[in-house]
């Protein structure tokens, strides 16, 4: 089958969706409203997530074929989707967001009968396989994913460019192994690209300015932890799950990062602060658009880092030490930022 048609397809209606609906948004308090974290102008909607979901809706039950695992899928995402919306309008407790989270994850794993059954062979020695204990880790793995996309949506674009490099990766991987599910991170590329068009108003200024909101965040993180254990786990497996790290990178080491942080200064590690990767960006000078590109290439290199192990065989335990230290660099380097960006401007 032709990936054009059923991209073209969630393209359209993941912006006549947006399109029609941001209006209203206001009349039923989905707007997100100027406040010491957030910095923009006016009450922008909070609806590209709900778009979003609903584009990949009608496309999927088009172009992809019907399954026990798919109906599982879209009701998890309508659950986390319902949640988002409710966060995004009343302010939710961690508590019942993290309930939510395993409830979901639960309905995925005990429904569809998969998940992380194994590591692969970081160890080097031996696979490390999980047994029972992969039902946990999988819970984990999808809380991770879910406040992973969340976190790192907090300015304009980041959250869809990042998630684009990783549907584009999953796509790539699904395609070369011939995964029936290649087809469903297509669809999520075209409704997120329509939805950016909205965000960053580009190149229609005339656009209105849409926020994907925690809906749209955590339907993101979903399906992206989703098809990673796909990926890893069907008869036909797409990638290694050392290369799933990799498709997640920026996401997943800026969750841990900041969440390290916050414990060691005594706070909760679900408190929001300004000190993710695009905050210090910003406080060292460099303009949202400027501080996009540079997060969103650094996710791309690390993306291709991934799929290039993948496809040249490289042994899993080479590409988990690489990882390793690559999260390492990346503590290190936000421990010294200051110094480190002071150096960059006395040579340059």
């Amino acid at each position: 089958m032709s990936l054009i048609e059923p991209f073209f397809m969630a393209f359209l209606l993941s912006f006549v969706a947006i399109k029609f609906t941001a209006p209203y948004a206001a009349k039923v308090g989905l707007v997100d409203l100027p406040n010491a974290r957030k910095v923009h102008d006016g009450a922008v909607p909070l609806i590209g997530g709900i778009g979003i979901f609903f584009s990949v809706l009608l496309a999927s039950s088009v172009f992809i074929e019907y399954s026990r695992t798919l109906n599982l899928y879209l009701i998890s995402a309508a659950l986390i989707l319902f949640i988002g919306v409710l966060d995004d309008r009343y302010d939710l407790s961690v508590r019942l967001r993290i309930a939510a989270q395993v409830i979901t994850a639960s309905i995925l794993i005990f429904g569809a009968e998969s998940y992380l059954t194994s590591l692969g062979s970081i160890l080097f020695f031996f696979e490390l396989k999980l047994g029972y204990i992969g039902v946990l880790i999988t819970v984990l793995a999808v809380i991770g994913s879910i406040n992973a996309f969340n976190m790192v949506d907090g300015i304009d674009g980041l959250a869809g460019v990042l998630s684009i490099v990783t549907f584009s990766s999953l796509a790539f991987l699904f395609y070369q192994a011939q995964n029936s599910w290649t087809i469903l991170p297509i669809l999520f590329i075209a409704a997120i690209s329509a939805y950016l068009f909205f965000n960053l108003r580009w190149p229609f200024s005339s656009l209105q300015k849409v926020f994907m909101g925690d809906a749209g965040s955590m339907l993101i993180g979903l399906t992206v932890v989703w098809l990673l254990v796909i990926g890893t786990e069907s008869d036909n497996p797409a990638f290694s799950p050392v290369t799933a790290l990799y498709l997640i990178a920026i996401p997943l080491m800026d969750m841990a990062a900041i969440m390290y942080r916050r414990v060691k200064k005594g706070h909760s590690p679900f408190k929001p602060d300004r000190d993710h990767l695009h905050h210090i960006f910003e406080r060292a000078g460099y303009s949202r658009k400027q501080t996009l590109v540079r997060i969103s290439m650094l996710s791309a290199i690390l993306a291709t880092i991934g799929i290039s192990g993948e496809l040249f065989v490289v042994p899993e335990y080479i590409m988990f030490i690489g990882f390793l230290a690559v999260f390492a660099t990346y503590n290190w380097a936000l421990a010294h930022v200051w110094q480190i960006l002071t150096w960059i401007r006395r040579t340059s």
